[in-house]
């Protein structure tokens, strides 16, 4: 079967860019969601892995584009022209959040999906890295441990089942685009992410950072340290720093399957309680923690299989939960009283450090600045 391809054609400003740019780079690799988690994960693993001049990364946040609007994300394809996209930013949140803003949760992420995955096809990207999560497979499989085969065998915990299956439109999404158009978008489905720069706010945040931030009020008032729900329920944790090295190896792969799961081995899979018991120990907390069992505890397990990224990076080391737990919550503490993540301060009015503002191409060039202004309508 012959694939069709349609592309954006070239324009007379394409070859302007091209001309302007200063310099020569091989992969200019644009990261969405660039000043989260993950985003800081990879920014700290490039370091090592590109410290040649012909790669450039683009981090971008929210602060720089809305991904939710057509025209935004339009505007920055044409400024950046990325040949490769890691794309992270998602409207996300931990349990609590996925129960009671389904809309959002839903709506947010099928549009700005949409917007990247399009954007990415018209502008020719080489490579499309969609990120997924392992909470997106089926409630119900079976046997365990899940397989990226088993994505859409059945529906997913009715507790986050609006994020889940927005998430699921983004693997079909690159699929078409694979089948009809032969374009290598590929999908990462990580387990449960934690690490420096996570959002620790105590209703919004996933488990180990909203667990992280309790522990330190509870330690601080002299109070239980309450973990909402059984902490019987299993989860595989995954160090922020390995998904970036694991995300950047498989950008570099001549080719690629259309979806991997990124996760630490089934028997480091661990519980909520010996997670949050880990937690007080590194935080000098001495007293037993405390089950809140009026909580709902969401889906009990999803233990997921690591095969497929072992075979593809077989020597490969993870971060133990010890030690990813240990810089994460070192990093909580010294960015405690300055930084918006924390959820003691208003986004608007919380200090950010400089690692937060998102990384863009160096563009100041007068006649870069008079094209922009020239194709933006502000002149």
């Amino acid at each position: 079967m012959r694939i069709k391809k349609r592309k954006r054609k070239m324009e007379w400003w394409d070859i302007l860019f091209l001309l302007d740019n200063n310099k020569m780079v091989k992969d200019r690799i644009l990261i969405t969601g660039g000043t989260g988690l993950v985003g800081h994960g990879i920014r700290a693993v490039s370091h090592y892995n590109y410290s040649s001049s012909d790669t450039e990364f683009i981090f971008i946040s929210s602060r720089d584009y809305d991904l939710t609007n057509a025209e935004d994300v339009q505007r920055m394809f044409e400024e950046h022209r990325p040949n490769k996209i890691i794309h992270l930013a998602a409207c996300v949140g931990g349990l609590f959040k996925n129960m009671s803003q389904k809309v959002d949760m839903l709506e947010k992420n099928l549009i700005m999906n949409f917007n990247i995955v399009r954007g990415a096809h018209d502008f020719g990207v080489k490579r499309l890295i969609a990120c997924l999560s392992t909470c997106v497979f089926p409630n119900h499989v079976p046997s365990y441990p899940i397989t990226e085969e088993m994505l859409h065998e059945g529906p997913p915990h009715s507790s986050n089942d609006a994020y889940a299956y927005a998430k699921r439109m983004l693997e079909v999404h690159c699929r078409a685009y694979r089948e009809t158009f032969g374009d290598d978008f590929i999908c990462v489905s990580p387990t449960n992410i934690y690490g420096p720069h996570d959002n620790f706010d105590l209703e919004e945040g996933h488990v180990l950072p909203s667990l992280i931030h309790k522990c330190r009020l509870a330690k601080q008032a002299g109070k239980p340290f309450v973990v909402r729900g059984s902490g019987t329920p299993l989860r595989q944790f995954i160090y922020s720093q390995d998904v970036g090295a694991l995300i950047l190896r498989l950008l570099e792969l001549e080719t690629c399957p259309p979806h991997v799961i990124l996760s630490v081995p089934e028997s480091h899979e661990v519980s909520i309680r010996h997670a949050g018991e880990l937690i007080a120990r590194e935080m000098d907390y001495e007293n037993a923690l405390t089950f809140d069992a009026s909580y709902s505890d969401g889906q009990h397990k999803k233990t997921v299989s690591s095969t497929k990224i072992m075979e593809l990076f077989p020597d490969f080391q993870f971060t133990s939960l010890e030690e990813g737990l240990t810089q994460t919550i070192r990093w909580f503490n010294d960015h405690y009283n300055s930084d918006a993540r924390i959820g003691n301060l208003p986004e608007e009015t919380a200090e950010i450090s400089p690692e937060h503002s998102a990384t863009t191409m160096p563009r100041t060039s007068s006649f870069w600045k008079q094209w922009t202004q020239w194709m933006t309508g502000n002149r």
